[in-house]
């Protein structure tokens, strides 16, 4: 049973992943027998403002990324009137270096199914939407069995767990769009129209979903909630560290020699998670930097990473962010400009094109950036990266704005020794084979003769 963990030491505690790697966890007998839908047939029965007074208390914050306090997001929803209230589960997971939620689409979904009717409840929701990125096709054909397994069970549908009270919950995929994974361009996609992001106010919490209200929560946020409920609110804030509360899944990629998902308590110790859980830095390699919250977040030098730990607030005060917990681990032998050059093309590509610095400045700095790593730069371009970078933050309808950013002028600043010496050498990074500058055509295409041994791009 899931409540039989409370005594072992919170560093040796495992929720999610405790069941998600369990053989056939995915389907409801085996699911039941572990305890699914026990918390959120307790939960029915209590009232909505007393189940948002507890997630509250149990410092939740969203995960997949912003790090918004759950609780307060619900407690934004007004009374339920005439308009429906919808629940919208974001499962695109589009950020580089995650890849935690479809593991628990795929191996637990009656526990983010028990969650769905938990926040359905506190929120007066009658109809929940999963948004799945399109390439999820497993995950989707798992979740889709499980609510398929819940309504035939009455535990979703008409009368729901025998409440008088009808929960319909929808999976929906996406397209592959990385502006998706903002909540109001992700709302916009739902609704049929190009995904892109709305000007607010109004917030979705007043004006969502088909302009009625609606929350808007990351997978692994809803999948949390059940635990939250049977170890109490106050146990799961206890167990986090410094306003964040209680566990996540961290995604290490990179550089380790054990890259995987690893569920820690919030605050863990940055290179706890490198060393201990990651094996260190691959092949015998030095640590030269980390992202900590997947690729929009800025850069950590090595020096900096012994006193990071793994939480909102912490990684905030040190000028980056947990973001969605995607930690991408960089050896001494990698040269800065391919991973800025990556980075740059990554979020010029995946821009809406809806505000203009964003869509323009995007293009610029993926444009300088190439130039550098074919050989081509000039030491003022570094300020000239700063500089476009400081103006597209803050001027953009979304926080792609700040995304696309960030990392660039973090690279710029922290490395900046490291990519003027690259400039004055004259040398072509081979990164920049992959790359072009023909804004109409294809991202990432090899040109023909491009990284052929001996043979410099056309470009």
């Amino acid at each position: 049973m899931r409540g039989e963990r409370t005594e072992m030491p919170a560093s040796e505690q495992r929720f999610l992943s405790a069941l998600y790697t369990q053989e056939k966890m995915h389907t409801l007998k085996v699911a039941r027998q572990a305890g699914a839908y026990a918390q959120a047939e307790r939960v029915l029965k209590m009232e909505p403002a007393d189940v948002i007074a507890a997630v509250k208390a149990s410092n939740l914050r969203g995960l997949g990324g912003a790090g918004f306090p759950t609780g307060m997001k619900w407690s934004f929803v007004p009374p339920k009137g005439d308009r429906m209230h919808y629940l919208v589960v974001n499962a695109d997971e589009g950020e580089p270096g995650t890849c935690k939620d479809k593991h628990i689409m795929r191996g637990c979904p009656h526990t983010l199914l028990e969650g769905i009717i938990i926040a359905c409840h506190a929120i007066h929701a009658e109809k929940a939407y999963i948004y799945v990125r399109g390439e999820y096709v497993r995950p989707m054909e798992r979740l889709s069995a499980a609510i398929d397994e819940a309504c035939a069970a009455g535990l979703l549908g008409e009368n729901h767990m025998g409440t008088g009270r009808r929960l319909v919950v929808v999976v929906h995929p996406g397209a592959g769009a990385y502006i998706c994974g903002e909540e109001t361009a992700l709302i916009e996609s739902l609704e049929g129209k190009k995904g892109q992001p709305r000007n607010r106010p109004p917030f979705p919490a007043i004006e969502g979903l088909f302009r009625c209200p609606t929350v808007v929560n990351n997978v692994e946020t809803i999948a949390y909630l059940p635990f939250i409920f049977e170890h109490g609110p106050e146990k799961w804030s206890e167990w986090g560290h410094n306003g964040s509360g209680g566990y996540r899944l961290m995604s290490l990629s990179g550089h380790v020699e054990r890259p995987g998902v690893y569920e820690l308590p919030m605050g863990t110790p940055l290179m706890e998670l490198i060393e201990k859980h990651g094996g260190g830095v691959w092949k015998g390699r030095g640590l030269k930097a980390v992202i900590p919250g997947g690729l929009s977040a800025p850069i950590l030098r090595a020096e900096e990473c012994a006193d990071a730990r793994l939480d909102f607030n912490t990684l905030r005060d040190m000028g980056t962010m947990a973001g969605s917990a995607g930690v991408i681990v960089i050896d001494d032998q990698t040269p800065m400009i391919d991973v800025m050059l990556n980075c740059a093309h990554f979020y010029h590509d995946e821009s809406c094109g809806q505000c203009t610095p964003c869509r323009e400045g995007t293009w610029w700095m993926y444009r300088i950036i190439l130039r550098i790593a074919q050989g081509r730069g000039r030491l003022r371009d570094l300020d000239e990266l700063v500089r476009i970078a400081s103006n597209i933050e803050g001027n953009t309808i979304c926080a792609f704005g700040e995304a696309a950013a960030w990392p660039i002028r973090s690279y710029a600043r922290k490395f900046r020794d490291e990519l003027a010496a690259f400039i004055e050498s004259g040398e072509r990074s081979r990164e920049a084979d992959w790359h072009h500058e023909d804004r109409g055509a294809p991202p990432l295409i090899q040109i023909e003769g491009v990284g052929m041994p001996g043979v410099r791009a056309g470009v």
